[in-house]
């Protein structure tokens, strides 16, 4: 049975169907390490990004994230850096598309939830697989693990589902 969600927030007013279950059936391609609940619970965006997005997602995403609703808070972060462009920049860069206004987290976070756009999957796969070469340049220039190396490559993996603590 397919689900439509509702979303009614400050960005956008829509609906889409839910097609897989949560975290089901992704890309073969398409191998995040975290949930966005988990993305959420270790400090992403300066805390910003979701908080108005809430009845959108499931309750229990929300429950230990580090959230901040009135301006991003940076020490919310798991590395406290900023990592982050702003929105119009990505706008700019055509980066953002009008089925998810806030760009790649927005989309992950629909598609991990079970929402499939073939098309917009495809490009926002793809984004996700380049990003990954910022863990090359930690590997290359960071001793194993060193948490204090290169703390901004390492929170924009985070921002991407990709697990720096690990590398």
């Amino acid at each position: 049975m397919k689900k439509i969600v509702t979303v009614n927030d400050k960005m956008q007013q829509s609906e889409y169907e839910l097609s897989e279950e949560p975290g089901e059936n992704f890309d073969a391609e398409f191998k995040p390490e975290l949930s966005p609940k988990e993305l959420l619970e270790l400090g992403v965006f300066g805390g910003k990004y979701m908080t108005d997005c809430k009845d959108e997602f499931p309750e229990d995403w929300f429950e230990h994230a580090k959230l901040s609703p009135k301006k991003a808070d940076i020490s919310l972060n798991y590395y406290q850096v900023d990592a982050s462009m702003p929105l119009k920049a990505w706008q700019e860069k055509g980066w953002i598309h009008s089925e998810d206004p806030r760009g790649w987290f927005q989309w992950y976070c629909r598609y991990y939830y079970g929402r499939r756009l073939p098309e917009e999957d495809q490009i926002q796969i793809k984004r996700w697989k380049a990003i990954k070469r910022h863990a090359g340049a930690i590997k290359k220039n960071c001793e194993d693990k060193d948490q204090s190396c290169r703390k901004k490559q390492r929170q924009t993996l985070l921002h991407w589902a990709y697990d720096s603590r690990t590398i």
